[in-house]
């Protein structure tokens, strides 16, 4: 759990997981929302999918990215473990 709060911690990851919110994306669609180059956004998402808080797929020439919803529920359930055991 603390590499994704490490990975959150980040306002560039936060936005590139706000954007992804409204739809799966191409690494060139969400490069459009930033103001930095191609390798940090390279890195932020390398960062997001080793924590696995996004997952990508090739389709054709193209890489999509999109939320993986499910390590969300498996953070929210940890949090709220922590606060019920005090």
């Amino acid at each position: 759990m603390d590499t994704i709060f490490k990975a959150l911690s980040d306002k560039n990851r936060r936005k590139i997981l706000n954007i992804l919110k409204e739809k799966d994306m191409t690494v060139g669609e969400i490069a459009k929302h930033f103001k930095i180059t191609g390798a940090s956004l390279s890195h932020h998402l390398d960062i997001l999918k080793r924590t696995r808080l996004i997952v990508s797929e090739r389709q054709g020439q193209f890489i999509r990215y999109s939320l993986n919803t499910s390590v969300f529920e498996e953070t929210m359930k940890g949090i709220i473990n922590l606060f019920n055991k005090k």
